[in-house]
């Protein structure tokens, strides 16, 4: 068992003519990814790094059993990609795509939980269980497998701290982009319970950054709900209030959600916090070696 992915899942990329679309089909295929199907409207019957490609999401659901969609759609178009999976029966969908309208993803929240599908993103790089599969764009070089779940609202950060998890001799069980725009499909609320009944998780990394409320809302899931340790590191320290730093829900406004107001909750549900990236393996180590576990 691991958190949302495994062997059994079969991923459909949306938009894999595209060249995003095509190199991360390739990434996911080199990571041990099921990638059974692609759709772009108007090229079905043609095929991307050996995988054929349909002209819809039901199309290749019914021919090849997609479970899973990874979307590379345009913003403009993204509402309209997810809503299709969605009616096509897909249960988990990431959505790659940045700039998406606010109230596109909001039409796109709502529809898709109303359905049972979990979104993952969007404006995030994925999800992956290092030996089993991936749907995203995480590097592949930067995962061993191990016992260290991760999720994070930062893109290249988590690549950093994965790869520094990697590099003390450690591994990671799952790791999950949320994101980072003021909504996502997946927040620290909804993936802690996961990663709490995970049996291949030993312990958790958090990465959140400035903005919203989302580390504050996971610091308090924490205190009454999550049994295991976990490292935490906070982006954004520096930030002047007002300014948008990088994603579009890493602002403060009105004092809230600031740096310091996310550490404190997290330091109060008894998270280690990093004061940098590179502290966060040597944390991890700390705490698995007290537990005798690596």
């Amino acid at each position: 068992m691991t958190v949302l992915v495994d062997h059994e899942t079969r991923v459909v990329v949306q938009g894999i003519t595209g060249h995003q679309g095509t190199t991360h089909t390739r990434q996911m295929k080199a990571f041990g990814t099921q990638v059974v199907a692609g759709v772009t409207p108007g090229k079905g019957g043609s095929e991307v790094e050996g995988v054929p490609v349909f002209d819809s999401v039901r199309d290749a659901v019914a021919r090849t059993r997609a479970n899973a969609s990874c979307i590379f759609v345009p913003a403009p178009y993204a509402k309209d990609a997810l809503v299709e999976a969605v009616d096509a029966g897909v249960r988990l969908c990431t959505v790659v795509t940045e700039h998406i309208p606010f109230h596109d993803m909001l039409v796109m929240y709502h529809y898709a939980k109303a359905q049972g599908t979990r979104i993952i993103g969007p404006n995030c790089p994925g999800i992956a269980a290092p030996g089993k599969a991936k749907v995203g764009i995480i590097p592949n070089l930067v995962f061993r497998p191990g016992r260290v779940g991760v999720i994070s609202r930062s893109g290249t950060l988590t690549y950093e701290i994965v790869n520094g998890i990697k590099e003390h001799g450690l591994g990671q069980s799952t790791c999950i982009g949320l994101g980072g725009d003021p909504v996502v499909g997946t927040s620290f609320v909804d993936a802690l319970p996961l990663f709490e009944q995970d049996p291949e998780t030993d312990l958790l990394v958090m990465v959140g950054e400035i903005g919203g409320t989302a580390e504050e809302d996971g610091a308090d899931y924490l205190k009454h709900h999550f049994s295991k340790p976990v490292v935490a590191y906070i982006a954004g320290r520096s930030a002047p209030p007002g300014k948008r730093m990088g994603h579009a829900g890493a602002i403060i406004t009105r004092g809230r959600g600031t740096a310091e107001t996310k550490v404190a909750a997290l330091e109060a549900a008894g998270a280690r916090v990093a004061r940098f990236p590179y502290e966060v393996p040597d944390l991890v180590a700390q705490l698995l070696a007290e537990r005798g576990r690596r």
